[in-house]
């Protein structure tokens, strides 16, 4: 992506389509986020926008991004998106990337521990809800209060989406329901 002026910051929080993504934009250039999670990168136009934006609001931080898709592991389903090596070589000079392919909630469950604390996390609604569902329990253990978790929502009717956010509180309540039904 090329340098952000203000013109492009200007765009990408005011005038971007889908207007639904400008809230993602807004809020980090509120946050500053350094470290950024992403569970299903589709086509990854958005992850491209998303970093570079990052790195233009505060160019003296480094930026980490982990994402997680299923890449060549894709249902025919699924919505179409590029392969783990297409993602690398599309991200890896825009921050330090971790991409993990597979599902989020069995990929969460083998790497939370080693993943340290987020300040962002986008959940893409292209993501299996199932997944997502399972997912909970994991997203707890990598978020602090500070962490803003963003969760796509489609509306299918108006051909609109939203980011909305999810309060710690929420996480907790959903890790919760998570163990209850393991356990149940």
């Amino acid at each position: 992506m090329a340098k952000l002026g203000w013109f492009g910051k200007l765009w990408l929080t005011r005038f971007l389509r889908p207007a639904g993504e400008r809230s993602i934009y807004r809020l980090i250039q509120q946050t500053l986020p350094k470290r950024i999670l992403e569970l299903g990168l589709g086509t990854l136009q958005r992850t491209e926008r998303v970093l570079g934006f990052a790195s233009a609001v505060s160019p003296e931080s480094s930026l980490h991004y982990v994402g997680f898709d299923r890449f060549e592991g894709r249902l025919p389903t699924d919505p179409p998106g590029p392969s783990l090596k297409q993602a690398h070589q599309r991200l890896h000079s825009l921050a330090r990337v971790q991409l993990v392919p597979g599902n989020s909630d069995a990929s969460l469950s083998r790497l939370c521990n080693h993943l340290g604390l987020f300040d962002l996390i986008l959940i893409s609604a292209d993501n299996d809800p199932r997944h997502i569902e399972r997912s909970w329990y994991f997203i707890q253990r990598i978020v602090t209060v500070r962490t803003t978790v963003l969760v796509e929502t489609r509306d299918a009717s108006a051909g609109t989406t939203a980011w909305l956010p999810v309060i710690k509180a929420r996480i907790d309540e959903l890790a919760s329901k998570t163990l209850l039904k393991r356990a149940g």
